[in-house]
């Protein structure tokens, strides 16, 4: 293994307590006050506010939305930026934590208050070493991950690298339910780290009227129901049998009232696939799908077909992450950085990668020692990510991960020399 950079973090090296404290109590407000996509307004204010007493310039309302950017420039040298969402889920939180979500149907159960606490903790770590690196940090606070919106908004209309010029490196972190205290990688050569994937909205219309006249409505609700239970063979039609790709419809919305036939229903369904060329058959199918249900329904109008967001698949770069996984090897050592084969879970962090910026990529393990034993003794499985029962255990979590993203960046950084250290600030 490579000799550690100066100033590098071991596992054994205790995180100053007041760093701790600071990241742990932003975790528990941001837990009990999620917001939703596009809406992140007091989230983003709270992030912001932390990067500013951490000696950040900070930028707020980048890409027309609730997008921050704060900067460390700590001199000439590599510039590296670490990212971290900002919006919760429409979940109905099922923890019974003390902290559990105070916003009715609204949860960060996907682990994105873990990653802005471990941000700010790894900015607070970075900002008292200044006298041991050189360049520039960072911090992109990303409204609007979960409708994969975000990142293209902060990169086209917020011209995030033409304002804050282009990253030498780009990294971040996803919580997992992995163990805590753990970090896992894509392996060299393998498969992309996340699908990519196609998000679409499609309108089946029909013709609404009194339920018990059926004869003269032509009924959505039977349309979506036969389209969904169609669009799920379709997906295993487009494809080959050692190819991972999955079809998902998650919402189906029609009508009122059970004596009221609606005139038209509404799904919301996703697309994931490794490859493009996956993306695009499914994609297809998807849409001959929806347009042959409702004709052979007799549906008045043609549906509407709206691809909302694409995101293409996570590929961490290479020499990038080998640099990144030899740092987190050195901070945990090695039976705690494991090889994770790619999930079909998806991000919009590829969007980073824009004109081959490097990026790097990782999970953080969240499930506490407890749960881990019971689901693998065959008792309740962990709760994913999503789940209204999703907790991470932050005392292992988020000390790892505030450590893992400052051990990363220094990599990237530029190592001042003992003989420099106290002369520039």
């Amino acid at each position: 293994m490579d000799a550690a950079p100066p100033h590098a973090t071991r596992a054994d090296d205790p995180l100053p307590r007041p760093v701790l404290r600071s990241a742990v109590e932003l975790y528990l407000d941001l837990h009990a006050h999620p917001e939703l996509s596009g809406h992140e307004h007091r989230t983003a204010g709270r992030l912001a506010a932390r990067l500013t007493e951490l000696g950040c310039t900070v930028t707020r309302s980048v890409g027309g939305g609730h997008g921050i950017v704060g900067v460390l420039d700590n001199g000439p040298g590599p510039v590296v930026l670490l990212r971290t969402e900002l919006d919760a889920l429409p979940v109905t939180e099922a923890t019974g934590l003390a902290y559990a979500s105070t916003v009715p149907g609204v949860m960060h159960a996907c682990g994105h208050d873990l990653h802005i606490a471990a941000v700010t903790g790894a900015v607070a770590l970075l900002a008292a070493s200044r006298d041991t690196w050189r360049g520039t940090l960072l911090v992109v606070g990303q409204p609007e991950e979960e409708t994969l919106n975000g990142a293209r908004s902060l990169l086209e209309e917020g011209r995030l690298y033409e304002r804050f010029g282009v990253p030498d490196a780009v990294l971040a972190q996803h919580a997992a339910p992995l163990p805590a205290g753990t970090l896992a990688h894509a392996p060299a050569g393998g498969p992309p780290l996340m699908a990519g994937s196609v998000a679409v909205e499609a309108v089946l219309h029909g013709r609404g009227g009194h339920a018990a006249t059926p004869h003269l409505n032509v009924d959505p609700v039977l349309m979506a129901a036969a389209t969904v239970l169609r669009l799920r063979t379709a997906a295993a039609e487009a494809t080959a049998p050692a190819e991972q790709a999955v079809l998902t419809v998650g919402s189906v919305r029609a009508g009122e009232r059970g004596n009221v036939t609606p005139d038209h229903a509404e799904l919301s369904l996703t697309v994931r696939a490794f490859t493009q060329d996956a993306l695009d058959r499914l994609t297809t199918a998807a849409e001959r799908v929806v347009r042959a249900e409702a004709a052979a329904s007799g549906a008045p109008r043609a549906p509407g077909f709206t691809v909302t967001a694409r995101s293409p698949a996570l590929v961490p770069d290479p020499e990038l992450t080998a640099r990144v996984r030899g740092a987190h090897e050195r901070l945990l050592g090695l039976g705690r950085v494991l090889d994770l084969s790619g999930s079909s879970a998806t991000e919009d962090f590829p969007h980073f990668a824009a004109g081959g910026v490097p990026v790097a990529y990782w999970m953080l393990g969240t499930t506490g020692p407890g749960p881990w034993r019971t689901a693998r003794a065959g008792g309740d499985p962990v709760p994913p990510n999503h789940a209204p029962g999703f907790a991470p255990d932050v005392r292992a979590a988020l000390p790892v991960g505030i450590a893992a993203l400052a051990a990363a960046a220094r990599q990237v950084l530029a190592p001042r020399s003992a003989e420099g250290r106290g002369t520039d600030s």
